[in-house]
């Protein structure tokens, strides 16, 4: 009986070691790993985060901006700014009269970093929506802790609202309408081609 159990369990060990052995030969060939790129690509549709702004463009959104709207946007820069004429500086500096002056510059005397004291140039609305959006973007080892507004639409009404404090800059016009500036162009085209067929047909018309 002993001898009938040997080979039993000889076979049973012989049976576990094909087995064993033939996992790690499969993993070889059928390993499960997470694919480089999830999904399948569906022509016609961006991916997340890719692709640019589709919506209307600074100039549009401050021709329509709301000032008492940026005004409300304005209580979130409140603790470390005042904009009141002759106030003073605060964890940041007093911001009457921003719009259009030079960055990095003024303001009593307020300390600003070198990131934002070597910029150069001034306050322009483009400037001051690339700052709203991403301080550290715009002036990287910039002071300025505040991470942002990510709506474009808020940042031209706290813009609109800023310039309502001591510097009263014409807001520009809002862009073209895609539709009419391509109408526009193919208006232009048509003239010029009638401009030049008619020296053409008065030229046919003189020799007949």
């Amino acid at each position: 009986m002993g001898d009938r159990f040997n080979t039993v369990a000889g076979w049973a060990l012989f049976a576990g070691i094909i087995a064993l052995g033939g996992a790690i030969v499969s993993s070889k060939y059928f390993h499960d790993e997470r694919p480089e790129k999830m999904g399948y690509a569906i022509e016609g549709v961006e991916a997340e985060g890719e692709g640019g702004d589709t919506g209307p463009g600074l100039n549009t959104l401050l021709a329509s901006a709301d000032v008492a709207a940026g005004e409300k946007v304005f209580a979130k820069c409140a603790a470390c700014h005042t904009v009141n004429q002759g106030g003073a500086n605060g964890i940041g500096p007093n911001l009457y009269a921003t719009v259009g002056e030079s960055i990095g510059q003024g303001k009593g005397g307020f300390a600003f970093s070198d990131a934002l004291k070597s910029k150069g140039g001034e306050w322009s609305f483009d400037n001051l929506d690339h700052w709203l959006k991403s301080p550290r973007e715009f002036a990287p080892g910039t002071k300025m802790t505040f991470a942002g507004l990510g709506n474009p639409a808020d940042r031209a009404n706290l813009i609109a609202w800023l310039n309502t404090q001591g510097s009263n800059l014409p807001l520009p016009a809002a862009d073209a309408a895609p539709a009419a500036a391509e109408g526009a162009n193919a208006a232009e085209a048509g003239n010029a081609a009638n401009a030049t067929e008619a020296p053409a047909a008065n030229a046919a018309n003189a020799s007949e």
